[in-house]
C-alpha cells in the first residue's frame, strides 16, 4: 500500500527517525523499508512534517510484528516487567533516558519507566527510583494467576522470584496453617491461601500490609489470611506452636529471627529459609544456624533438609538459596 514517507539516505536514517518520531509523526502499522540506499520512514500526516524532509509516496507494507525496543535502539536493553510499570538498572542516566525513550516509541505497553536509584536499604526493604517516564510507581503484577496490587517506591517486591514463589506454593495443602514471616503484599501469603490453606501474614512495613489486606480482598481470599503489622518477634504470644510451615523469605537476616521461628513452630513443621551465601559453601551456613537454633528450643526439634535449592545468582560468587527443612518435636 502506497502511503507517504520521509526518504532519507539511510547514513541519516536513524537521526531522521528520531525526529519524527520525537513529533510522533511515524506511521505505526507500516513497515521501515530500505530501497536503492534510501530509507522509507512512513508518517501520519505528510503535511506536519518539517519542510526540510523529503516526503514522497512510496509502497510501505503493514507491519507484521510490533516494534520492540531493542529494534528502536540497534541493542538489546535490560528490563523487567511489573505491571505496567518497566524497571531499569543502569548506571549511566543517559543511556537510562535514551531505553526509557525507546521503551515509549516501542509496542511495549509501559504507562511508567523508572531506574533503580538507589539499593535496597532500610529495615522496610524500599530502595529510591528515578522516574524516567509517567508518574506514578503504583501498579497491580500479574503471577500465576492472582493480581498484587503495589507501589514499588513504598515496598520490596521481586518479579523475579516467580518462579521460586510458585514452588514453594505448590507444596501446600488444603488445611494447612501457614506463617509468613517477612509477607511483604502477599506474593506468598496470597496464593497459599488460594490453596485453602489459613496463612498468617506478618511484616513490619505499614504500607505493604495495607496492600496485602487489599490483595486478599482482590483475590477473593481474605477469609483465609491475617494480616499483621508489627515485628514478627511479637507474633509468638498469640501463635506459639501454631504453625504447620514457616516462610523465612529475608535472604540477609532470616538467621536472626531463627528463635522466632522455632516458637512458632508446632510439632512438626516445614521451614523454607532463604539465606545469601558464598558459592563455596551456599548451604552450610543456614543449615548450621538452622541445628542450632532447633537443638536450643524448648522442645528441641530434629532437623531433616529436604530441598537445598539455589534460587538465583545474587552478585559475584554469591547465591540466594533456599532450604526446605521440616522441623520435628523430640
Amino acid at each position: 500500500m502506497t502511503v507517504p514517507c520521509v526518504r532519507v539516505p539511510t547514513s541519516e536514517g536513524e537521526e531522521t527517525r528520531q525526529a519524527l518520531a520525537d513529533r510522533d509523526l511515524i506511521h505505526r502499522e507500516r513497515e521501515i523499508t530500505v530501497e536503492s540506499g534510501s530509507l522509507y520512514i512512513p508518517v501520519t500526516d505528510a503535511a506536519a512534517v518539517p519542510a526540510a524532509y523529503d516526503v514522497v509516496d512510496h509502497d510501505a507494507p503493514a507491519r507484521e510484528t510490533q516494534t520492540t525496543p531493542a529494534e528502536v535502539l540497534g541493542f538489546e536493553p535490560s528490563y523487567e516487567r511489573l505491571g505496567d510499570v518497566v524497571i531499569l538498572d543502569e548506571d549511566d542516566a543517559d543511556r537510562a533516558r535514551r531505553i526509557a525513550d525507546a521503551i515509549v516509541e516501542s509496542d511495549l505497553r509501559a504507562r511508567t519507566v523508572v531506574n533503580r536509584a538507589s539499593k535496597v536499604k532500610g529495615e522496610l526493604r524500599v530502595r529510591e527510583w528515578d522516574v524516567l517516564v509517567g508518574e506514578s510507581t503504583e501498579t497491580v503484577h500479574r503471577e500465576y494467576g492472582y493480581e498484587f496490587a503495589l507501589d514499588i517506591a513504598e515496598v520490596y517486591f521481586s518479579p523475579r522470584l516467580a518462579t521460586e514463589r510458585h514452588r514453594v506454593i505448590s507444596q501446600v495443602g488444603a488445611g494447612e496453617r501457614v506463617i509468613d514471616m517477612f509477607a511483604g503484599v502477599g506474593p506468598f501469603a496470597i496464593p497459599m491461601a488460594g490453596r485453602d490453606a489459613d496463612v498468617v501474614a506478618c511484616d513490619l512495613n505499614p504500607v505493604a500490609v495495607e496492600y496485602l489486606r487489599e490483595n486478599a480482598r482482590r483475590n477473593g481470599v481474605e477469609e483465609h489470611v491475617t494480616a499483621i503489622q508489627g515485628d514478627v518477634r511479637d507474633l509468638a504470644a498469640d501463635y506459639a506452636g501454631w504453625a504447620d510451615r514457616l516462610v523465612m523469605n529475608l535472604p540477609h537476616s532470616a538467621g536472626d529471627f531463627l528463635e522466632t521461628a522455632m516458637e512458632l513452630a508446632g510439632e512438626e513443621c516445614m521451614l523454607h529459609y532463604y539465606d545469601i551465601q558464598h558459592e563455596d559453601d551456599p548451604f552450610g551456613p543456614g543449615i548450621r544456624a538452622i541445628r542450632e537454633a532447633a537443638a536450643a528450643a524448648d522442645p528441641a526439634y530434629d532437623v531433616a533438609v529436604e530441598t537445598e535449592h539455589v534460587v538465583r545468582s545474587y552478585a559475584p560468587h554469591e547465591y540466594n538459596v533456599c532450604l526446605d527443612v521440616r522441623l520435628t518435636s523430640r
